[in-house]
């Protein structure tokens, strides 16, 4: 894809989870590979619903800054997933009020955030690792994500909000929003004796869609 072209993917995308509230104001930050290894990353202080793909930040292969608006002050949260995880060509963050919500639940299993409510959620996911509060834009973010080795796909951050890789901007909107759609269905689920994924058929979705499931 050319430069251009993810330009306006990543500005179209982040425009459409933002009309659909998934984020809102001025949170989160969308960032994706280029051709030639560099990094596009949303502006600081930007919101999703207008993007301009004329000012997200260009970095070069070596990290190094070349031209449009500051980028957000979350590049350690993206920085850390790209330096970890070879597969990933996009990261997505975004305040969603649900996940967020449900960062806050006390019994929340911190190794397993999402409940295994459907199949989707467990193929475009894997488990997903509840992280502890940092201050926004803490260096510490990404050394806790580091801290996982490439593990993870996607890590929630208490009292802040979900981030995701995955192969390319497409992938990790998708899978976002499902992380999002998931965290709904588990506060709706509260309380109520919900007949989950038993753990047979959760076996039988990660080895059919060769789901990375570390233990």
């Amino acid at each position: 894809m050319t430069d251009t072209a993810l330009r306006e993917q990543m500005c179209l995308l982040a425009k459409s989870l933002f009309d659909r509230g998934y984020t809102h104001g001025s949170t989160g930050n969308i960032s994706a590979r280029t051709a030639d290894g560099g990094l596009l990353v949303s502006p600081t202080g930007t919101s999703f619903g207008r993007l301009d793909p004329g000012r997200l930040s260009r970095f070069d292969a070596q990290g190094v800054f070349l031209d449009g608006d500051a980028p957000t002050k979350e590049m350690p949260l993206h920085t850390a997933f790209y330096e970890t995880r070879g597969t990933a060509g996009a990261v997505v963050h975004l305040h969603s009020c649900h996940s967020v919500a449900l960062s806050m639940v006390p019994e929340v299993d911190e190794d397993d955030f999402l409940p295994p409510a459907t199949p989707y959620a467990v193929m475009k996911l894997g488990r997903v690792k509840l992280l502890p509060f940092f201050l926004p834009g803490d260096p510490a973010m990404g050394d806790a994500i580091r801290g996982l080795a490439g593990k993870r796909s996607a890590v929630m951050l208490a009292n802040h909000g979900p981030v995701v890789a995955s192969k390319d901007v497409e992938a990790a909107c998708n899978a976002i929003e499902e992380l999002e759609e998931t965290s709904k269905l588990a506060l709706m689920l509260r309380g109520i004796e919900a007949r989950f994924l038993q753990a047979d058929q959760l076996a039988r979705v990660v080895q059919a869609f060769n789901v990375e499931w570390d233990g």
